[in-house]
């Protein structure tokens, strides 16, 4: 099975699931993406998940001075993407039941 196909479908709460453990800038939040598993995440998908989340009002943004080169944009969660991250949760639970009691049937069979 292709992971990264199954990432594009759950890449959104992935990212404010990482983005609530702590505050992160893009590259930040590719690093910890990968650390988590998900070795086959690109850049240029997550970067423009950030700015999407951000366009909906999911998350929000300040900017940290860094001595090692331009400034950094970092996200947070805000209380709008906390609720769509419990939702995402919810969904992602019982899409995960009812896989695993299709694919628990059919090596029942």
């Amino acid at each position: 099975m292709d992971n990264s196909q199954l990432l594009k479908g759950v890449l959104d709460a992935a990212v404010l699931a990482v983005v609530e453990q702590a505050d992160g800038y893009g590259y930040d939040v590719v690093r910890r993406l990968r650390a988590a598993g998900f070795e086959e995440v690109g850049e240029a998908s997550v970067y423009g998940t950030l700015r999407r989340l951000y366009s909906a009002g999911n998350l929000s943004t300040y900017v940290v001075p860094s001595d090692e080169g331009p400034h950094r944009k970092y996200y947070a969660i805000n209380g709008q993407g906390k609720e769509q991250l419990e939702q995402q949760r919810k969904e992602w639970g019982s899409f995960a039941q009812s896989m695993t009691a299709l694919l628990e049937e059919g090596n029942a069979s």
